[in-house]
């Protein structure tokens, strides 16, 4: 009998419950979808919101109803629970879940003949007492931390020490800071509650039957870990724990394992009884939805990832811990001594829709959605606007139709000329400096040297071409588009090329159903990389689209970069927003 693994994906609007086999072949897949399949919370893609105070926030009871219906949905397609030999999942980064002082007695109790929602959440007027101290769970696009963010960032001096220690400077989304308002707003609530729990160790916890450890790569989201000394920082727990104390916090946190492949038991009888599951199951470390999905592929050193989506996200795996404000850190989720590098952007694919949309109503396109004028002006316009490298200036633009995180800056379009170190404004009607064709290529130049000027300290000499990715992956609705992908290989590089990696809407999921199969039969010291890249089957999952370096050209990209950032810090200076500030989720899911 082939052994069988599970992973799990709880998201802000879905539930996925994927099944592998030893050779992590996918065998089933099932989600449940929050809003169509429990409008009775009032939810609306997923969440309730209480925008006076910028509150947005998910009822726990619902995700206790979604486990149980995602599992009877994958029975349905024949899944035989009994094969299940290891489960790990992960979670929608950055939520925080408040357990009751009765929690672990009835995670520990739970009858196999009831429901999870029925014995976990509490009554609707209190006449039953729940699992849970507050009923809900701060969403990741919660903004109403404002406060107890500009408190974390000055807690270590400023934001910048506050991302040396913890990976990240304070984030309205981040778990401290939501604590620490928990702790303000629901003083009682935080007294009543025995212990917090991350979105991923929450769920966790309910296949363990008592409460799961945090996660190595998945506490790094919360502003409350130093993450070069292994340990909470002792400071920021003093600031989101008030006068209860940081010992009080550090009972509710609990300790967090080093190792991301452990084991934290077998699972709970609940699911042996109702489900049929093996007593021996191993529940193996829950981790958040970007780390998870860096765990979809055998992903190397200085290997990225490139989300092409509504958003753009870019993911790494490194060695090197070098943390900024600018962008995030966290611990590599399975191999000690890497680490895990995020970069995230509002404007990526409505900003280029934008210009392809200009460019086709100059075009007279007779349809208004196609890419052809764009890709046709994208790859024939010469590298940054110069038909002569040394007598033509560089044409470097920012195009932001929403408000930026990365930079800190308001919406607006900015182009420049850039020639012998100096930055010289394009007027919006200077057609000949900067024809409207010549916004193609560079958006897409502007996207990439943004990553590029960001990720350059990380990556590694590629034997014997200069310092850059290995490889590029691309993934989301802008990987298939053959211009933006040959010019993500012409300004990043990528010594092995680029890559399409197409996993659907499975990365997460994937991920975890691997880092399953890995903590269960793991040789000893066998590496997560080494562990899948024996079984995986890149043929069925990735695609070499295109070169990456270029002799040359990427030279001369590099030679752009001073111009570029330069650049950025007028751009800031001018109309910078200067806060925190609405920002996306740093690294919405990459898988599209």
């Amino acid at each position: 009998m082939a052994n069988q693994y599970l992973g799990f994906d709880l998201s802000t609007q879905q539930l996925k419950g994927i099944i592998v086999e030893s050779d992590l072949k996918l065998l089933h897949e099932a989600k449940v979808d929050f809003d169509a399949d429990f409008a009775k919370y009032g939810i609306e893609k997923g969440v309730l919101t209480n925008p006076g105070e910028g509150e947005v926030f998910a009822p726990v009871a619902m995700w206790l109803e979604a486990i149980d219906l995602v599992l009877h949905r994958l029975k349905e397609q024949g899944a035989d629970f009994s094969k299940i030999r290891g489960i790990s999942g992960a979670g929608m980064q950055h939520g925080t879940v408040f357990w009751s002082q009765d929690a672990e007695a009835l995670l520990g109790g739970l009858d196999g003949g009831k429901s999870l929602l029925e014995q976990l959440a509490g009554g609707a007027k209190g006449e039953r007492k729940g699992a849970f101290s507050h009923p809900f769970s701060p969403n990741w696009q919660d903004a109403s931390t404002q406060k107890q963010c500009d408190k974390f960032d000055v807690a270590l001096g400023n934001p910048e020490s506050l991302a040396e220690t913890t990976g990240s400077k304070a984030h309205h989304r981040f778990s401290g800071p939501q604590i620490l308002r928990f702790h303000q707003k629901y003083p009682e609530a935080y007294k009543a509650t025995s212990r917090i729990s991350l979105v991923s160790s929450f769920l966790a916890s309910i296949f363990l039957g008592k409460v799961a450890p945090i996660d190595i790569g998945d506490v790094c989201g919360a502003n409350l870990w130093d993450i070069k000394k292994g340990q909470w920082q002792e400071d920021l727990l003093g600031l989101a724990a008030g006068d209860e104390g940081v010992e009080d916090l550090k009972s509710k946190l609990g300790d967090v394992p080093q190792d991301g492949g452990l084991g934290f038991g077998t699972i709970s009888s609940y699911f042996v009884k109702r489900y049929n599951f093996p007593s021996e199951t191993q529940i193996i470390a829950f981790t958040g939805d970007n780390p998870s999905t860096i765990l979809a592929l055998p992903l190397r050193s200085s290997d990225a990832i490139v989300s092409l989506g509504t958003s753009t996200t870019f993911l790494m795996s490194t060695p090197q811990y070098k943390p900024d404000p600018a962008y995030h850190f966290f611990n590599h989720p399975t191999t000690p001594g890497l680490y895990m590098f995020m970069l995230c952007y509002k404007n990526g694919g409505l900003a280029r829709e934008h210009i392809r949309d200009a460019i086709n109503k100059q075009s007279s396109s007779t349809d208004p959605k196609s890419w052809a004028s764009f890709n046709e002006a994208a790859t024939t316009t010469p590298v940054l606007g110069q038909a002569d490298s040394k007598t033509d200036p560089a044409r470097l633009g920012l195009f932001f139709p929403r408000p930026e995180i990365v930079p800190n800056v308001k919406a607006g379009t900015w182009r420049y000329l850039y020639s012998e170190k100096k930055l010289t404004p394009v007027q919006a009607d200077d057609s000949k400096s900067w024809p409207v064709l010549g916004d193609a290529r560079a958006i897409l130049e502007s996207q990439f040297l943004s990553l590029r000027l960001r990720s350059q300290n990380l990556v590694e000499k590629q034997g014997n071409l200069p310092a850059q990715p290995r490889r590029i992956y691309l993934v989301g609705g802008g990987a298939v588009n053959p211009a933006i992908a040959d010019l993500a290989g012409q300004v990043l590089g990528g010594a092995d090329g680029v890559y399409k990696l197409d996993i659907g809407g499975n990365a997460c999921a994937l991920g975890a159903a691997y880092k399953a199969a890995w903590g269960t039969g793991r040789r000893d010291k066998e590496t997560f990389e080494d562990f899948l890249e024996e079984r995986w089957n890149e043929e069925g999952f990735v695609k070499r689209i295109c070169d990456g370096y270029r002799k040359g050209v990427w030279e001369r990209y590099g030679d752009a970069l001073q111009g570029f950032e330069e650049l950025e810090k007028t751009v800031v200076k001018e109309s910078g927003e200067g806060t925190i500030g609405a920002e996306s989720k740093a690294g919405g899911k990459v898988d599209g």
